[in-house]
């Protein structure tokens, strides 16, 4: 027969499971318990360990029977009860259990995986607050519990108070992430990341974090307020170079600010919407300061890839609307070159800024190119018309001009130039006649048009 000593060391070895080998001390009345008994549990643990649970719990209502007060009995017939999926027989054994002994954590965690895998998650919740006060790490399966359930600002608060205490972590920042992402919930995190700032100013990530909500809310000053107290706190950052560039450009020290610029915009870290002011600043300073220009395009082409800004163009409007044509026409040019050579609205406005900067050649040769591109897109039959007129190809131009005429719909100004450059034409042509018959009808138009 095995000893008692023996046989009392062989029951905790085959406890020992991934919940139990941690467990508390079990009671001390176990050594101390009849061979009845102890043969009892010994056979429990060999069923249970050949997946017998049946035959365990049959073995464990002996040990019971014999010693009623037994929280390790009821807490292994629990596990059997679980393993058979028998929840509520088994939640009744692992609450009997956390009775006898409400002092050990693994009988409440035995009534937590009842809980959660019957998907009752008040009671999951509410059994987890109380684990919590033996190991306070568990908040994170309460965070977990919240998020499931919803309850976002309860999780928001949790996950702060645990980064605050054991620092971040992985799946708590996809969840903050997460909650976030609703609009509702960024006060207060960024009432949270103003106090962490407060509380430790040489943490980055608080910085950056509260720049994004910032940027994301459209509050860019705030935005480059917060930038101008990290580059304060911490003056090698990445994003303190946001404040830095602004200054160094107020005071008109273009070097430092160029410098700081292209620290910005290569950085993986700084949010977009940041690096697209950043370059409209700039952009501001070259339209007055040209001899950056150069700058200037080296700046664009960190954006060369950007799938939601077509930042060449946006550059080329800018000139256009200060009446720069040929800087358009460089931007637009280099907008089709680097997307796509066919966009319409970028065609447009390049075949416009030809007109203005009375770049007749390429315009002319454009136009034509897209109207092979859409053949019932009038206005570049307009451009072509006029174009080849401008270059004294009045034959052309009469051809182009009466076909694309028939594509006017609902346009009084751009029939009645249709009707002009026609006119041009057929002066080029020598029609007097047909001249004043389409000039006559452009002013009939632009009549009808007032």
């Amino acid at each position: 027969m095995i000893q008692k000593g023996v046989l009392v060391i062989l029951f905790f070895v085959l406890l020992s499971n991934p919940i139990s080998v941690m467990a508390q001390t079990e009671p001390e009345d176990i050594a101390m318990a009849t061979d009845e008994y102890q043969d009892s549990f010994y056979e429990s643990l060999k069923q249970k360990g050949i997946e017998n649970y049946d035959k365990a719990i049959i073995s464990l209502e002996k040990c019971i029977k014999l010693k009623p007060n037994d929280a390790v009995a009821y807490f292994e017939l629990g596990k059997n009860y679980l393993s058979l999926k028998q929840y509520g027989s088994a939640q009744t054994a692992f609450e009997k259990a956390t009775q006898l002994d409400p002092k050990n954590k693994w009988y409440w965690l035995g009534i937590y995986d009842v809980s959660y895998e019957t998907k009752n998650y008040p009671l999951a919740i509410e059994t987890i607050q109380k684990i919590m006060v033996f190991d306070e790490e568990y908040k994170d399966d309460l965070i977990s519990l919240y998020m499931i359930t919803n309850q976002y600002d309860k999780a928001l608060l949790a996950i702060n108070e645990m980064n605050d205490k054991f620092g971040k972590s992985e799946d708590r920042d996809r969840y903050k992430q997460q909650i976030l992402s609703q609009g509702k919930y960024q006060n207060a995190e960024i009432t949270n990341l103003i106090d962490q700032i407060k509380k430790n100013p040489k943490e980055e990530s608080n910085y950056v974090n509260l720049i994004f909500l910032y940027s994301k809310a459209e509050e860019a000053d705030k935005a480059v307020e917060v930038a101008k107290q990290l580059a304060k706190e911490i003056p090698n950052s990445e994003w303190g170079q946001v404040s830095l560039f602004k200054g160094y450009l107020d005071a008109n020290q273009a070097d430092k600010a160029i410098k700081a610029m292209n620290v910005i915009l290569s950085s993986s870290k700084i949010d977009t919407k940041i690096k697209h002011r950043t370059l409209n600043e700039f952009l501001i300073y070259v339209n007055k300061n040209p001899q950056y220009a150069p700058d200037l395009e080296k700046a664009i082409s960190y954006f060369d890839n950007d799938p939601n800004v077509d930042v060449a163009k946006e550059i080329g409007k800018f000139y256009h609307s200060k009446g720069q044509f040929e800087n358009a026409i460089k931007y637009y040019e280099k907008d089709l070159k680097a997307n796509s050579d066919t966009d319409r609205e970028t065609n447009l406005l390049l075949l416009e800024a030809y007109v203005q900067a009375k770049q007749f050649e390429p315009m002319t040769k454009r136009a034509m190119t897209m109207i092979e591109v859409y053949p019932s897109q009038s206005q570049f039959y307009y451009y072509a018309g006029l174009g080849n007129n401008k270059l004294q190809q009045f034959k052309n131009a009469k051809t182009v001009l009466e076909m694309g005429l028939d594509y006017v719909v609902d346009d009084k100004t751009l029939e009645a130039n249709f009707n002009i450059q026609l006119g041009e034409a057929y002066n080029g042509l020598g029609d007097a006649k047909k001249k004043e018959e389409y000039f006559l009808k452009a002013n009939e138009l632009l009549k009808q048009k007032k």
